[in-house]
């Protein structure tokens, strides 16, 4: 396939085209790019203009849905209809369906649908996909559709059933179809996501949202009127300013290194054969790491673009400043200086993490680790090299785990020891990222083979040798013999 056809692949539309010829970008990440940015301009204006004091949620739920569609037609062409046809057809089933049965029969409908495009899409595409293709946004359809339908049905458990989380996010009353297509479909994630609590968007369209993030019993400054508590409306400007900037910065290094370490070389035979154990290894970790900033951009940008709206107030900070992470998908910070491959999942994809939780792991009454695991390698997709991605995170999620217990607390006597510990286990932690994740970008089985075999398998056989040589129940230290404490014989006595 030449270079020319890559660049103005796309399902959606072809009005970009010179500008993707332009700049040398494929023409369905110049639409995504374009539909935020120009989102980013909406949301301000939707904040401003369409504010909630001056109009009512009914106009700002129709303007949100109808630009969402629009970006999702703009970006997809008619692949966009498989969106709307999942959307109506689960709203269907909220309708219909029984309150104790419409979390159940709408995570059958909606993962079933997604698991029919996905396979689809394999046969379609034949392993080569597009940045941004229809299934993403398929897939945050169907973590709303699901997650809404178990809200709704939490709204009619008794409470002594339900846990502290699920009670503060019970739907008591099912939506209209208003408030259904706005809150899958709305201009601010129909793209990119991320996913949002159904209670959250709607107090955020009702102009609520300011008022239950940061009312605070008490707090000073929060006056009360007729009982209710009145809270400024804060600004995202400053949140929105400093989110775009690490998006500039994200593209720099896009355009900077990105390009120039790509993944496929890994699996190059020359290279392969010719090059050393440690440059491959070495090149295996740029190139991951070099992978990482389209998603931190993406992931940004559609969180600036929440926040440009007014959504995504958190609540104060630890300095009482307003949190404008609600929503936030990823902790760039803690990915790039996590020392545990737990800490990196915690803080990658935030919001799908929530997703898991709140429909399949707080949920099953046995198995919990294993169905999670299973829901989100279906959520994923059907490339094999997702599979080989979550199976070798098992072997090394257990060695992890063994070796913090056994060995970490060797190292907390001193504080030159603990920094020796970070830093040895920050470089593990990332290599073994690496390795891990590979698979994930490589997607078929025969790449995926490639380079696991390049790579001799070895965290395969490091990780399964800890897991089975370390107790998983380390002896506990002896205690150490206390000094003697006249307080104490003060008591006794």
């Amino acid at each position: 396939m030449g270079e020319e056809s890559v660049i103005h692949r796309t399902t959606g539309s072809l009005l970009l085209s010179p500008v993707s010829d332009i700049v040398g970008v494929p023409l369905d990440q110049v639409n995504f790019l374009v539909c935020q940015i120009f989102g980013l301009a909406v949301a301000c204006w939707f904040r401003l203009s369409l504010s909630p004091w001056q109009f009512g949620p009914v106009v700002r739920h129709v303007v949100a849905t109808l630009l969402g569609c629009c970006f999702a037609i703009f970006c997809f062409g008619w692949y966009a209809s498989h969106l709307f046809i999942l959307v109506f057809a689960c709203y269907a089933i909220m309708v219909m369906a029984s309150q104790g049965n419409i979390h159940r029969y709408s995570i059958i409908a909606a993962m079933g649908y997604l698991t029919a495009c996905q396979i689809s899409r394999v046969f379609i595409f034949n392993y080569g996909i597009l940045s941004t293709d229809f299934s993403g946004p398929l897939m945050i359809v169907t973590q709303k559709i699901t997650i809404l339908a178990f809200q709704v049905h939490d709204g009619t458990c008794k409470e002594d059933t339900l846990t502290a989380e699920q009670k503060e996010q019970a739907v008591l009353s099912k939506p209209s179809l208003l408030q259904y297509l706005s809150y899958n479909l709305n201009f601010f994630s129909v793209l990119v996501g991320p996913c949002s609590n159904y209670k959250d968007y709607v107090a955020f369209i009702e102009g609520r949202h300011a008022q239950h993030r940061l009312r605070r019993p008490g707090a000073q400054g929060v006056s009360v009127q007729n009982g209710w508590d009145k809270v400024a409306e804060p600004s995202p400007v400053g949140a929105v300013v400093h989110k775009l900037l690490v998006c500039a910065g994200c593209l720099l290094v896009f355009f900077t290194i990105t390009k120039a370490f790509p993944i496929a070389y890994n699996i190059d035979p020359v290279f392969i054969s010719e090059a050393p154990f440690l440059t491959r290894l070495s090149y295996a970790f740029v190139s991951i790491q070099a992978a990482r900033p389209k998603f931190y951009f993406a992931w940004t940008l559609a969180d600036a673009v929440h926040n440009a709206a007014g959504y995504g107030i958190k609540g104060l900070n630890e300095n009482g400043e307003v949190s404008w992470d609600l929503i936030s998908n990823i902790h760039i910070w803690e990915i790039e200086a996590t020392t545990s491959f737990k800490n990196f999942i915690d803080n990658w994809n935030i919001q799908t993490g929530i997703w898991l939780k709140c429909v399949c792991y707080d949920r099953a009454s046995r198995y919990r680790t294993a169905l999670t695991f299973v829901l989100s390698a279906l959520w994923h997709g059907v490339y094999p090299g997702y599979y080989f991605t979550f199976l070798t995170a098992i072997p090394i999620t257990m060695a992890a785990r063994a070796m913090r217990k056994n060995v970490r607390h060797h190292f907390l006597s001193s504080s030159t020891l603990k920094l020796s510990y970070d830093v040895v286990t920050w470089a593990a932690t990332q290599l073994t990222i690496c390795y891990t994740v590979m698979p994930f970008l490589l997607l078929a089985v025969e790449p995926t083979m490639q380079y696991y075999r390049s790579m001799y398998f070895h965290v395969h056989i490091i990780s399964v040798l800890l897991a089975l040589s370390l107790p998983s129940k380390p002896r506990a230290p002896r205690p150490q013999p206390q000094p003697h404490n006249l307080n104490n014989n003060v008591k006794g006595d």
